[in-house]
């Protein structure tokens, strides 16, 4: 039997700017009609919702979601719709999560927050254990959203310097001589790192940062026998890093500093002979406390719709 039919008014009164629950054109209640099956009409400062009692009622449940990070500033976006609704209409535990906060207000004026369930599971990791492993597909937000972590820190000035590295690994192809001193050969390789910087700050910034050693960018063999003390190291690209190399990396660890270990295991790029060490850490570090490891799958992809698509289409191929 067909549930009935109900209809619900939510209220906006107190929100200054309705723009920031509703979006750009409307784009976030458009999000929440192809969600969930209900008719969504905006009259003022009045939401009026149409449909089955129950599709109602979780409407309902997902717009005070909305309404809620709205009043406390956050620009809320389509991402968010879905993340608020999935809670809602199958909630993983018995509290409602609100949605999360903003992270970081970056240059262009971009608002940084998790925007699937495994970000979430990813901030909350950072924030908790001093070591963190994120291990998934490409466009899931790792690298940004651990570099977006080491910023956030830096200017909390909860660490004194922030460590990028990742290994100096061709992907597949032979690059052959590169000219050029040191630097030249290696920036490269070390690119997509400096990439997420400019996401975050301004060149100038970035600069300044590089030029006074706040900020450090380098290939993973110059950890080596290095002690990193007060700081928050990233090491992006794990995936190429052995088993060897990645012990070398994670006793680097010194006192007051925050690590996080980004890869994807099905785009390795090392010989056949070497192992990647990355294949190895949930067998040597589960149950260590402070120590999280993150699974993230093609649904927290973020970089574009299709790359979900892509992802598990060569998951089934393989």
């Amino acid at each position: 039997m067909a549930d009935v039919q109900a209809e619900r008014v939510f209220e906006l009164s107190g929100l200054r700017d309705p723009l920031a629950l509703c979006g750009h054109l409307d784009r976030n209640i458009a999000a929440l009609e192809a969600i969930v099956p209900v008719t969504v009409q905006v009259d003022g400062e009045r939401i009026r919702l149409r449909g089955e009692a129950t599709a109602v009622d979780a409407a309902h449940g997902v717009l005070q979601r909305m309404y809620d990070a709205a009043f406390a500033g956050t620009q809320v976006t389509p991402d968010d719709v879905a993340l608020a609704a999935r809670d809602v209409i199958d909630p993983s535990g018995d509290v409602a999560r609100a949605l999360p906060k903003t992270l970081f207000s970056a240059h262009r004026g971009r608002d940084i927050r998790p925007k699937t369930e495994g970000q979430r599971a990813f901030v909350d990791a950072m924030l908790r254990a001093p070591l963190t492993f994120a291990i998934g597909p490409a466009g899931t937000g790792k690298t940004f959203l651990a570099m977006t972590m080491a910023v956030r820190s830096l200017r909390a000035r909860e660490c004194a310097k922030i460590v990028l590295t990742r290994p100096a690994v061709e992907a597949g192809e032979k690059l052959g001589f590169l000219p050029g001193d040191l630097k030249d050969k290696v920036d490269p390789y070390l690119r997509p790192l400096y990439d997420a910087l400019s996401e975050l700050l301004e060149d100038t910034a970035v600069s300044r940062a590089l030029e006074r050693g706040i900020i450090e960018v380098a290939p993973l063999a110059y950890m080596r026998g290095r002690t990193l003390n007060d700081a928050f190291i990233i090491l992006d690209e794990a995936q190429n890093a052995t088993r060897e190399q990645l012990k070398m990396f994670l006793t680097r660890l010194g006192a007051n500093s925050r690590m996080v270990v980004t890869g994807d295991i099905t785009q390795i790029d090392l010989p056949p002979s070497a192992r990647p060490g990355l294949l190895d850490v949930r067998a040597l570090f589960a149950g260590i406390d402070d120590i999280a490891i993150v699974e993230l799958t093609e649904q927290d992809a973020v970089r574009n719709p299709l790359v979900a698509k892509i992802i598990t289409a060569y998951a089934r191929a393989t």
